[in-house]
């Protein structure tokens, strides 16, 4: 096990998208996680799944349904939830939900680390319609440059 890549946010990103996904076929959250995590382990043993993503795989399972019903609300006519391939629903997912449950990550890096996620498991059309349906939900005041008056 790459220790160092393991312990990444980034790197849990990934195992969380990977989990969320196996959610559709009716795994249960932390046996996905779990499953994600340990998938590139060689050798047989016991370990601790890191808190933050059993955190977002639990956390995007149990607000699926509000989830769902936000991002129905910015795709834009026509569009639904399931007329999107099941990688970039399940991102938009996951950055939606640490958006709007998750006050440990800034919104920005929410939406980053989900455009990085769909360059690496989708394409650079998906990246830049992930980018326009979460930018959406980032809160103005963080979207408004501050100006410090010293």
């Amino acid at each position: 096990m790459k220790n160092k890549q393991h312990k990444s946010r980034h790197y849990l990103r990934q195992c969380a998208l990977q989990a969320i996904v196996s959610l559709e076929f009716g795994q249960e959250p932390v046996q996905a996680a779990q499953f994600a995590y340990l998938y590139d382990v060689e050798e047989e043993r016991e370990v601790e799944l890191p808190l933050f993503l059993l955190n977002l795989v639990t956390g995007v399972a149990g607000v699926q349904e509000e989830i769902d019903a936000q991002l129905v609300t910015r795709l834009k006519a026509g569009w639904t939830l399931d007329r999107l391939t099941l990688i970039d629903k399940n991102i938009m997912r996951l950055g939606l939900f640490e958006i709007l449950y998750f006050e440990e990550t800034p919104d920005r890096v929410a939406v980053n680390e989900a455009i990085e996620l769909a360059k690496e498991f989708s394409d650079p059309a998906s990246a830049k319609f992930i980018n326009g349906v979460l930018s959406q939900f980032i809160k103005k005041e963080e979207s408004e440059p501050t100006i410090g008056i010293s």
